[in-house]
């Protein structure tokens, strides 16, 4: 079973659906027994990251997570916020500190060309740095993308990044993948069939 977090921050049902349509089994939930004993955790957001932190807390997430992903290395695939909250700290409605699983920090997208607009929204082109893993048989994808921050991440990561978007002068992350941690800073179920691609590439990444 995989469980997708439910926290109040919205989509999860359209990331469900992309699950079930791939046959899987799939439970949008906050129960940690679930959680714990699921295959893998999804955790997808949109909306502010000091308001999903709050969430999160309040529902114990955050020790539950650190204490699946990191000390026990249940597989995670975080999307959009859920890829955002693996930074030490955001700057979106004052600081806030994220899980600090890599490091490095969520800045507000300021291209200096002032013509592009913010949120950074709609269908854009993906370079990959690193293929396999997320990425595996895909060339040249297009994802949709929905964001007003980017995970500007420590030199020392630079190994975790698969793949970027350059919005004007922002190389914006888009995709991260260390050891059992996946994530997408795009929304692979808006991204049609490359969308669903790259969810059955996680799912065969941690099976195999």
């Amino acid at each position: 079973m995989i469980s997708i977090l439910d926290y109040g921050m919205g989509n999860t049902g359209s990331v469900s659906n992309v699950f079930s349509l791939l046959g899987e089994d799939v439970s949008i939930t906050d129960d940690h027994e679930k959680i714990s004993s699921s295959e893998a955790i999804i955790l997808p957001g949109v909306g502010s990251f000091s308001d999903g932190m709050k969430n999160l807390e309040k529902k114990h997430l955050v020790k539950l997570l650190n204490e699946l992903v990191m000390k026990k290395s249940k597989p995670y695939l975080g999307i959009c916020l859920g890829l955002e909250f693996l930074a030490e700290k955001s700057y979106e409605g004052g600081e806030t500190l994220g899980f600090s699983w890599i490091k490095g920090n969520i800045k507000k997208i300021e291209p200096t060309d002032v013509s592009l607009k913010i949120p950074h929204m709609g269908w854009d082109d993906t370079e990959i740095i690193q293929s396999g893993g997320l990425l595996r048989d895909l060339k040249n994808p297009t994802f949709y993308y929905l964001h007003s921050y980017y995970f500007d991440v420590d030199n020392s990561e630079k190994p975790s990044i698969t793949s970027i978007c350059n919005y004007g002068d922002v190389p914006i992350i888009s995709t991260v993948q260390k050891d059992n941690i996946y994530a997408v800073q795009f929304h692979p179920e808006k991204s049609q069939s490359i969308g669903i691609k790259l969810i059955k590439n996680f799912l065969d990444d941690i099976r195999a």
